[in-house]
């Protein structure tokens, strides 16, 4: 999940648009144990349309994410500057099972009775609006074979005969009080979530032979050079882009 992670952002962070780690720093707690505090800061400008910038805020452009990355539980925090009281938190549980356990996360009774489960095979292809928007890839795992491991592919009813097997359990809380807008804004950042988590589920698989092998150390590694890579990446995109507005402001009072 690291290296997915890791290599999802060296793919996104192109021409002024990406992500941006600002902090990242050990932790621990009594909730999650040990592991990664990161802030982030999610850019979309670039696949904005230019007219629509001059009547959208550049807050709204943008997200910021706080996530507590350890394991078997991790935690996300993901807010936009511009509506401060709409809030999505995502709480992750690992559990070596094929997706059987009923409530990992220790709800209670209410919370249960509200809540919508959906499963999400990694062997599905989704065809949907945000699954588009999202990328979803059309990889078919249904004949992807790993050559390290031996893995694969993952035929129908893969989860009851694969071993070993995991399931992510995402526990997704959205809220946005925002009356006349809240409820479609909801259901709409959770669909295009689950369009994400599939991309991003499918892409760690299907990149098993890179991470394959390689040890917490150097993982680690990886990251810390990533890191200083996509940071000179995106001040240089960010850089080009402050050069080319200039200009054609030059152009436009010429």
């Amino acid at each position: 999940m690291m290296y997915t992670i890791m290599k999802m952002k060296q793919q996104n962070t192109t021409s002024g648009q990406g992500v941006q780690t600002l902090r990242s720093i050990a932790f621990e707690n009594e909730e999650l144990g040990k592991g990664q505090h990161q802030t982030k800061i999610y850019h979309f400008e670039s696949v904005i349309p230019p007219w629509l910038k001059t009547f959208t805020p550049a807050e709204v452009l943008t997200l910021e994410e706080e996530s507590w990355n350890a394991y078997p539980k991790s935690k996300t925090v993901i807010k936009c500057p511009y509506l401060k009281q709409c809030c999505l938190t995502i709480e992750t549980m690992n559990k070596a099972d094929n997706g059987c356990s009923e409530n990992v996360h220790g709800l209670s009774k209410e919370l249960v009775a509200k809540r919508k489960v959906e499963i999400i095979d990694i062997a599905s292809v989704s065809r949907d609006y945000w699954s588009k928007v999202a990328g979803t890839s059309k990889l078919d795992l249904s004949e992807f074979k790993s050559h390290k491991s031996g893995r694969g592919p993952l035929l129908r009813g893969w989860q009851a005969s694969c071993q070993p097997v995991m399931t992510t359990y995402k526990l997704l809380t959205m809220d946005a009080p925002i009356w006349g807008l809240g409820f479609c804004m909801e259901e709409a950042i959770i669909a295009s979530q689950k369009a994400v988590l599939l991309e991003f589920h499918k892409l760690c698989f299907a990149w098993i032979d890179e991470w394959f092998g390689m040890t917490l150390e150097q993982i680690t590694e990886m990251e810390k050079q990533n890191e200083l890579l996509l940071k000179k990446r995106f001040q240089i995109s960010s850089f080009g882009s402050s050069k080319q507005d200039v200009k054609s402001k030059k152009q436009a009072w010429q």
